[in-house]
């Protein structure tokens, strides 16, 4: 059995999903492990998905991550966690934004948004439901929602040894140090 745990980052441009990926593969770095980290930003600037896989362990030879087999699936908006769970494996968690960005044909009226989105989740996985928005906003800046999520999924992966709070530090501009530092504690005190 392969050591190696596959890490799936989901959401919408924007909302800091590859920041998020790159400090969650810097703290493991630093942990020892092999990490190979694919992103993909598909119309990321316009709204579009957007999608990181994180693999590490012992011996990591590719980044990809396959359907049904991600350990943890972070998605930073519902709807995308929707989208991606055929990629969780059985027994797997969700880490899951409580938050809605509404797609094109939404916004048009074409579609509407879909409801239960996290009952209908919560049947197939075990959900963690984060309000990282409102937790954000709490601290003064709602666009800090992805490193509270980060702190939710770094305490759900309880990985061992590593300086968490000098990743984000060394990751974001000087003048976000003290929000993005709060935002971690709040996500990982969850």
């Amino acid at each position: 059995m392969s050591d190696v745990k596959n890490i799936l980052l989901v959401g919408v441009g924007g909302q800091g999903t590859i920041l998020a990926s790159k400090i969650l593969s810097e703290g493991l770095v630093e942990a020892g492990y092999d990490v190979k980290m694919s992103e993909i930003h598909g119309m990321s600037q316009r709204g579009g998905n957007v999608s990181t896989q994180i693999r590490y362990g012992k011996k990591v030879y590719s980044p990809i991550v396959g359907k049904g087999e991600a350990d943890v699936i972070v998605a930073f908006e519902k709807m995308e966690a929707l989208r991606w769970i055929e990629y969780l494996r059985d027994g797997g968690k969700m880490v899951i934004n409580d938050f809605e960005i509404p797609s094109v044909p939404i916004l048009m009226g074409q579609a509407e948004y879909p409801t239960e989105i996290l009952e209908e989740l919560s049947a197939k996985a075990s959900v963690l439901a984060v309000k990282a928005a409102e937790i954000a906003q709490s601290l003064g800046n709602s666009k800090a929602m992805n490193i509270v999520l980060l702190g939710a999924l770094v305490r759900a992966m309880n990985v061992e040894g590593v300086d968490w709070k000098k990743a984000v530090a060394s990751s974001v501009k000087e003048s976000f140090i003290e929000l993005n530092l709060k935002a971690f504690d709040a996500g990982y005190n969850l």
